[in-house]
C-alpha cells in the first residue's frame, strides 16, 4: 500500500482541520466545515471492502459553524453561534460534467423558492451571500488524470435560515431613521433602537433591534369619534374564472370600499385608486354606527350589521335589509335583547351575539345571494348566557379539524351543506361556533347542525392542556370537579374567579403544517392563547369507547362518534405583551386578523397597548406598538397606493395608512435587520449630533508568513536573526483594524460607510468614543471622536498605544462626512478605554489612568492614579465618579476633585471583570459588574458602615448568575408606569430611577431594574412560591441556579436582594385557580402581583 500512495498527485490546496465539523451525506461522503467557514467533502473510493483512497475537494464557503447534521436524507443544518443558521438541501448528481449547470440551477433554486427565499433575502443573510458566490463555487478535482474516476457533484440549495444576532460584544442606542421627534411619554421610546456588533469574521454584522414596530406612514386624516373601519371587496358575477387564477387574483385583489363607523353615523369611502367618499351615494346603513362589515358569497356580496339590523349589498346596491326582532322565548323581558354586541362572519354565515347574551345566526345561501335569520335551537332553549363568541371557518380541501374527529364523521360528508347550489364549491371546508358562556364554559358546535363537538369547563382558568370534557369523564360527567374548586378561604378572592370571556378568536393561518390557533381575552385584560394539535392515542380513546357502549347508552355513543376526540389544545405564552386595563364600557371587539401585511399573517390587537402577533413557523412573535399610543380601529387596505398596509385610527382621532418596514425580519423576539460588515465588528458607538456610528471593524489579511516573521524580528533588538534564512512558506491570517464611519440608510436599505480611518500594521483599535471637551484657549465644548489603540508585538516588546481625536463635519448638503485627525499622541501600554469627564479626557493607558485636559491642540496632562493594577476593561463616569473594570481584580471607585483623583474604594476579592455600569436608583448609587463565570454583581459605596474598613471596600447589595457572559450594560431611564403616574409628587424619587440594559456573548439581551421595598418583599414572597410550583427549564432549580458562581475561589455569599423576572413571569401562565391559591397563601391578591408584573414590563419598554 506505501507505494501506491507515493503516486498519489498532491492536492493542489492546503486545509487544517483544527475546530471541524463532520457529518455524512452519503454512505461514501463525508462533508467538513473547517474554522474558515468552508464545506470540503471527503469522498471515499473503495472496491468492495478495502479503501483505495480517500478523496478531498473544496465545496463552497458558508456561514462559520458550531455544529452540523445531516436531517434525513436531502438536507443538512448548519448550525452556528457566530452567523445565521442554515438549512440547507443538497442534491447529489455523478461525474464532474454536471456541475456548471448544477451551479446555476442551484443559484436559481434559491431564487424560486418563494416562501423562505423572500425571507431570506429579506433578512439579507449574509452567509446566502456566500453560499452564492460564483468564484467560491468551484469544485477542485484531485487531479487532471482522475477525470474517469465517479467523483460525486452535489449542489446546494438554502431552504432556510435562523437568525442569530449574538455573539453581542457591544451596542450603541439611537435614533430610528423614521422617529418621530415630537413623541412624548411611551410613544418616545419607539423611536430609538439599538445597533449591535454581533458575529465574527465574515459573518461578522451590525444587527439593528427594535423592540417595538413602528410603521411607516403613507398618509394621515383627522377622524374624531371613530368607532370601527373595515375594508370590503366587490366582485360582480366575473368571479367564475378557474381555480388557479381565481386564487392569485384574491391575493391581488384591491379592495372596494372603506367602512368608517362613527358614534352617531357611517361613512364609505371608495378605494380603488384614491379614498373619495361615497356616502350619499350608496345604499349602505349611514344613519347610526356600524357593528360590523365583511364580504360574504365569495366576495360577490357585502353584509353590513348595525344595532338593529343588517344589509346585503352588491356593489353600492342593497339587495337584501333585514331587521332583528326580539328572540321568542323572552319576547316580553326586555327590549335590549334585539340590540347586537358583536359580530363574527364566516362565509355564508354570520354569528351575532346580542347585548343580553343570546344568539342569533344569519345563514347565507350562495344560490340566491340571500340570507335568512335563525336562532340554533340549542341556544333557543338553554337560558345560560354567553360571554363571547366567534366563527371558525376551517378551510381548504382537507379541514384540519376533521383529522381530529373518528372515522365515522369522515364518511358522513359535512361539507355538503356549505356547497352553492350554482355548482361553484367557495372555500371548502368547515364552518365552527365557538361560545364561551358567562359560567366560564367553552364549546364548539358544528355549523349549521349546532351539534356539540368539543366543551371545556373553566375555559377562563387558563390551564395548560385544554382536553374535550367528554373524555375525561365520559359517564358521569364533571358535575363533581365544580365544586371542590372553591376550597375554604377562597372566597375573598371570588370576585378574582368572576372573570368573564370577553371576546375569541379562531383562526388557522395559511402554511404547510399549520394547526388552529384559539385566543380568548378575558374581562381584566388577560390574553388567553391556544394552539391546537392532534392527540395520536389509539389506546386510551379505545378504552373510553369500550366504557360507554359497555353502560349501553346509545344517546352518549351517538354524540360521540362526531365528538372531536383527538383535539387537544396547548397553552402558548404570549411573550412580552403588557396587559392593558380594560375599560369598563361596551368592550369593542379588539382582535383583527390578517392574512398579508407586508408578508406577514397574523393578528393586530387594538386598545391601550396595541400589539401585533404573527405566527411564522407556527410561533407566536408579539411586536407591540407604541409610537401612536392607544388605537381604536384597525384593518388591512391594499389598493394603488397602498400595498397590503395596516389603516388604524388613533384614540386622538387620526386615520393613518401605513405600510410595514420591509427591510425589518419579524420573525425574532425583537424584529431585526442584519447589515453585514464582512469583518469582525468590536465596538460602537453613537454620534449623536450626525446621526453617524462610528464602528471598530477587524478584517483578517493573509500576509506571507516570512514578512510577518520579519516584523516581529525588527523589534527584537541584538537578537541574532538573519532575514534571508527565513524559507517558511505560506500564509498567516493578521487583523487588520479600522474604524468605519457608518450612517443608517434613509430607505431602510443597507447602511452607507461614509468614512474610514485605517490603524498602522499590527495596531489594534480597542476604543471608540463620542467626548466633549472644553476646549480650554476658546472656552468652549467640542465634540470630538476619541479611538484608542495599541500595538500587538508579541511580549518581547513593551506595549504602546496611541490615543487620537478626530472631527467629524459634514459639508453644506449634507451629502459627504469629513473626517479629519485634530490629534495623536503615542503613550506607553494600551489604550483600553476612554471617557469625557467633565470637559476633560480621562485615558486608561496600561495600569494608570491619566485624566487631560484639552487646549485645542494638544492634550496635557492634569491629574492621574495609579489603578487599576493590570487593564482597564470597562470606564463609566457619573458626574465625578468613575467606576473601573480590572481585568482581574474586579471594580474600583474613583472621585474627581481638583486637583487630583482620588481612590474612595475597590472590591478586595478577585474578580474577572467584563463589563461595568452605574446603577441610579433615585438618590441611591450602586455600581454593578458582570464577569467571566457569568455573574452579576451590584456594590455600593458606605464609609459609615464598619464593615467597610472606614469606606475602603465597596459592600455587596446583591448577586445573581444570570448563565451568560454579559459584555456590555447600558444606562436608561424607567418609563413612568401607571401606578407611579397616579400616586407620586412629580419630581419625587420615582422619576430618577435608571435601569442597566445588557447584552451577552450568547446573543440574549436584559435588564436590570431597581425595585422598591414593598413590591420587593411582594415579588420575593412569589419568587419563593413559584420554585415549587413551576416546572423547571431544563431541569435547573431555579434556587441553585442563581446562586453565585465562584469557580473554587473563596467568595462570601451576598444578600438575597435581586428577583429572577424569568421566573415571575410564569405566574400568569398557571391555572387560575393556582393564581388565586398562591396570592392567598402570601398574603396579596392576583390583581396586585399582576399589576407589579405589568409595571415592570411597561417601565422597561425602551425601545
Amino acid at each position: 500500500m506505501v507505494t501506491s500512495s507515493q503516486e498519489m498527485p498532491r492536492s493542489s490546496f492546503t486545509v487544517e482541520l483544527d475546530a471541524a465539523n463532520a457529518t455524512w451525506l452519503a454512505n461514501d461522503v463525508a462533508m467538513l466545515s473547517t474554522k474558515t467557514g468552508e464545506l470540503l467533502l471527503l469522498t471515499i473510493m473503495y472496491d468492495g471492502r478495502i479503501v483505495q483512497k480517500l478523496d478531498l475537494s473544496k465545496s463552497r464557503a458558508s456561514v462559520l459553524t458550531s455544529g452540523i447534521t445531516t436531517i434525513g436524507d436531502s438536507l443538512f443544518f448548519l448550525g452556528s453561534r457566530l452567523g445565521d443558521s442554515l438549512l440547507v438541501q443538497f442534491t447529489c448528481g455523478l461525474g464532474g460534467s454536471i456541475l456548471p449547470p448544477g451551479v446555476q440551477e442551484e443559484v436559481g433554486d434559491i431564487e424560486s423558492d418563494t416562501p423562505s427565499a423572500k425571507r431570506l433575502r429579506r433578512s439579507s443573510s449574509d452567509a446566502l451571500q456566500d453560499m452564492i458566490n460564483g468564484e467560491e463555487l468551484s469544485l477542485y478535482g484531485t487531479a487532471p488524470n482522475n477525470a474517469q474516476s465517479a467523483q460525486k457533484a452535489f449542489s446546494f440549495a438554502v431552504r432556510d435560515s435562523l437568525i442569530n444576532v449574538g455573539p453581542l460584544k457591544d451596542f450603541a442606542y439611537g435614533l430610528r431613521i423614521n422617529a418621530d421627534l415630537n413623541a412624548a411619554g411611551i410613544a418616545k421610546q419607539s423611536n430609538y433602537e439599538l445597533v449591535c456588533c454581533s458575529g465574527h469574521g465574515k459573518n461578522g454584522s451590525l444587527s439593528v433591534l427594535q423592540q417595538s414596530i413602528r410603521p411607516e406612514m403613507i398618509t394621515q386624516e383627522a377622524l374624531p369619534g371613530c368607532k370601527g373601519i373595515w375594508t370590503v371587496y366587490h366582485k360582480s358575477a366575473r368571479s367564475h374564472l378557474n381555480e388557479s387564477s381565481r386564487v392569485a387574483d384574491e391575493e391581488d385583489e384591491y379592495h372596494a370600499y372603506l367602512i368608517i363607523s362613527l358614534e352617531t353615523r357611517t361613512m364609505v369611502l371608495q378605494t380603488a385608486n384614491n379614498l373619495e367618499e361615497v356616502t350619499e351615494n350608496v345604499d349602505y346603513y349611514v344613519q347610526g354606527n356600524t357593528i360590523a362589515a365583511g364580504n360574504l358569497f365569495g366576495r360577490r356580496r357585502v353584509i353590513q350589521v348595525f344595532a338593529h339590523g343588517a344589509r346585503i349589498l352588491d356593489g353600492a346596491f342593497m339587495t337584501q335589509e333585514l331587521s332583528f326582532k326580539a328572540s321568542n322565548v323572552e319576547s316580553g323581558s326586555s327590549s335590549d335583547s334585539s340590540i347586537v354586541s358583536s359580530v363574527s362572519i364566516a362565509d355564508p354565515y354570520v354569528l351575532l351575539r346580542m347585548t343580553n347574551g343570546s344568539i342569533q345566526l344569519l345563514a347565507g345561501d350562495p344560490s340566491s345571494c340571500s340570507v335568512s335569520v335563525t336562532v340554533p335551537s340549542i341556544f333557543e332553549s338553554s337560558k345560560k348566557s354567553v360571554s363571547a363568541c366567534t366563527l371558525y371557518h376551517d378551510k381548504g380541501p382537507e379541514p384540519w379539524l376533521r383529522k381530529t374527529s373518528t372515522d365515522a364523521w369522515l364518511s358522513s360528508g359535512m361539507g355538503e351543506a356549505i356547497d352553492g347550489a350554482d355548482g361553484v364549491t367557495h372555500d371548502q371546508g368547515d364552518v365552527y361556533c365557538v361560545v364561551c358562556y358567562e359560567n366560564g364554559t367553552l364549546e364548539i358546535f358544528d355549523v349549521p347542525n349546532f351539534s356539540c363537538v368539543f366543551s371545556i369547563d373553566k375555559f377562563v382558568s387558563g390551564r395548560t392542556h385544554l382536553v374535550d370534557t367528554f373524555i375525561q369523564d365520559p359517564v358521569n360527567g364533571l358535575k363533581k370537579n365544580t365544586e371542590d374548586v372553591m376550597g375554604p378561604g377562597q372566597k375573598e378572592n371570588a370576585k378574582d374567579m368572576k372573570i368573564n370571556v370577553v371576546e375569541l378568536m379562531m383562526h388557522r393561518w395559511i402554511g404547510l403544517y399549520s394547526r388552529p390557533f384559539l385566543f380568548g381575552i378575558l374581562a381584566d385584560g388577560t390574553i388567553l392563547c391556544y394552539h391546537a394539535y392532534v392527540f395520536e392515542g389509539s389506546e386510551n380513546s379505545s378504552k373510553v369507547d369500550g366504557s360507554v357502549s359497555s353502560q349501553n347508552s346509545i344517546g352518549l355513543s351517538s354524540t360521540n362518534a362526531s365528538r372531536l376526540r383527538n383535539l387537544r389544545f396547548v397553552r402558548v405564552s404570549v411573550e412580552n405583551y403588557a396587559k392593558e386595563e380594560m375599560s369598563s364600557g361596551t368592550p369593542s371587539q379588539r382582535m383583527s386578523v390578517f392574512k398579508n401585511i407586508g408578508g406577514s399573517q397574523g393578528l393586530f390587537l387594538t386598545g391601550s397597548r396595541p400589539s401585533w402577533f404573527m405566527v411564522f413557523r407556527e410561533r407566536l412573535r408579539v411586536h407591540p406598538q407604541l409610537c401612536d399610543g392607544p388605537i381604536v380601529a384597525f384593518t388591512v387596505l391594499h389598493n394603488v397606493n397602498c400595498n397590503h398596509g395596516p389603516i388604524y385610527v388613533t384614540a386622538q382621532g387620526t386615520l393613518k395608512i401605513c405600510q410595514l418596514p420591509s427591510f425589518l425580519s419579524y420573525d425574532n423576539y425583537w424584529p431585526v435587520q442584519k447589515i453585514p460588515l464582512k469583518g469582525t465588528p468590536h465596538q460602537v458607538t453613537y454620534f449623536a449630533e450626525k446621526n453617524l456610528y462610528p464602528i471598530i471593524v477587524s478584517v483578517p489579511v493573509l500576509k506571507p508568513l516570512n514578512q510577518v516573521l520579519s516584523t516581529i524580528a525588527d523589534q527584537e533588538v541584538g537578537h541574532q536573526f538573519d532575514p534571508d534564512n527565513i524559507n517558511f512558506e505560506g500564509n498567516y491570517p493578521i487583523e487588520e483594524f479600522e474604524v468605519r464611519i457608518m450612517e443608517p440608510d434613509k430607505s431602510g436599505g443597507p447602511w452607507q460607510t461614509r468614512a474610514s480611518i485605517p490603524m498602522q500594521s499590527s495596531e489594534n483599535a480597542l476604543t471608540v468614543r463620542v467626548v466633549t471637551l472644553l476646549n480650554t484657549t476658546t472656552r468652549e465644548n467640542e465634540t470630538l471622536l476619541a479611538v484608542g489603540t495599541a500595538y500587538v508585538q508579541g511580549e518581547d516588546v513593551a506595549a504602546r498605544g496611541r490615543v487620537l481625536l478626530f472631527s467629524v463635519d459634514r459639508n453644506a448638503d449634507n451629502s459627504r462626512t469629513l473626517v479629519s485627525e485634530v490629534y495623536s499622541k503615542e503613550l506607553k501600554g494600551a489604550i483600553s478605554a476612554l471617557a469625557s469627564l467633565q470637559g476633560h479626557l480621562l485615558i486608561a493607558s496600561g495600569p494608570k489612568i491619566i485624566l487631560h485636559k484639552w487646549t485645542g491642540s494638544e492634550l496635557n496632562g492634569v491629574a492621574f492614579c495609579d489603578v487599576p493594577p493590570l487593564h482597564v476593561v470597562s470606564l463609566n463616569i457619573v458626574k465625578n465618579f468613575i467606576l473601573l473594570g480590572d481585568i482581574h481584580k474586579s471594580i474600583y471607585f474613583i472621585s474627581w476633585k481638583e486637583p487630583q483623583l482620588n481612590l474612595l474604594a475597590k472590591d478586595f476579592g478577585s474578580l474577572d471583570c467584563l463589563a461595568t455600569e452605574f446603577l441610579i436608583d433615585g438618590s441611591t448609587l450602586s455600581l454593578v459588574v458582570s464577569d467571566d463565570q457569568k455573574n452579576v454583581q451590584i456594590f455600593y459605596y458606605a464609609p459609615k458602615v464598619s464593615e467597610s474598613w472606614k469606606g475602603q471596600k465597596l459592600l455587596s447589595r446583591a448577586e445573581f448568575h444570570v448563565g451568560s457572559r454579559i459584555t456590555k450594560f447600558l444606562r436608561l431611564q424607567l418609563l413612568p408606569t401607571i401606578s407611579d403616574r397616579t400616586g407620586t409628587t412629580p419630581g419625587s424619587d420615582k422619576t430618577n430611577r435608571f435601569a442597566s440594559v445588557f447584552g451577552t456573548l450568547d446573543g440574549s439581551l436584559g435588564c436590570i431594574a431597581p425595585l422598591d421595598e414593598l413590591t420587593f418583599r411582594r415579588l420575593q414572597s412569589l419568587q419563593k412560591k413559584l420554585v415549587s410550583a413551576v416546572t423547571h427549564v431544563a431541569g435547573l432549580n431555579p434556587r441553585s441556579f442563581r446562586q453565585f458562581r465562584s469557580n473554587g475561589k473563596a467568595h462570601r455569599p451576598g444578600p438575597d436582594n435581586i428577583v429572577d423576572y424569568e421566573l415571575l413571569s410564569h405566574y400568569e401562565m398557571l391555572p387560575l385557580e393556582e393564581q388565586l391559591e398562591i396570592a392567598q397563601q402570601i398574603g396579596t391578591t392576583r390583581m396586585q402581583i399582576m399589576s407589579n408584573l405589568n409595571d415592570l414590563t411597561l417601565g422597561t419598554s425602551f425601545l
